[in-house]
């Protein structure tokens, strides 16, 4: 009888204890749209677990060609855009006086244009001649009203 009770009690903790592991599938839970989004909203949302996710897809051959695509396609977006602006000069006038007016309320924007102007030569050679002639151009001013 003693027997019987033991193997009944451990039969009933085996049980107890499978019941009480989840093994459910990953597969599984990303197969719905509704718990996938909620995962993946926690991994977005959590700085940790975005640069494992980072990292995750570095190292993933899938991950990789994707990066590779959105780059891609980035530098051809800039391409075009570089066309555009070029055949239509109104347009870029207009995107850089927006870009302006956005950057005198972004301390932080203006610091980065500021900055990546003065490492390029050309643009410096450029703006130290256009002040040049600024200069140049208001003591002509003071002059012509000296002499009127």
């Amino acid at each position: 009888m003693k027997t019987l009770q033991k193997i009944t009690l451990l039969f009933a903790l085996i049980t107890l204890f499978a019941s009480c592991q989840s093994n459910t599938d990953s597969k599984q839970l990303l197969s719905n749209s509704e718990t996938r989004k909620e995962m993946m909203g926690q991994i977005a949302n959590d700085s940790s677990m975005s640069k494992e996710m980072m990292t995750a897809m570095m190292t993933s051959h899938t991950g990789m060609a994707m990066m590779e695509g959105h780059q891609k396609m980035m530098m051809q977006n800039h391409e075009s855009m570089m066309k555009m602006m070029k055949a239509n000069p109104d347009m870029m006038q207009t995107m850089m006086a927006g870009m302006m007016e956005t950057a005198k309320g972004d301390s932080s924007m203006m610091s980065g244009m500021c900055k990546t102007m003065m490492e390029n030569k050309e643009m410096m050679d450029m703006m130290q001649k256009m002040m040049g002639e600024k200069k140049k151009m208001k003591m002509e001013g003071v002059d012509n009203k000296a002499h009127h």
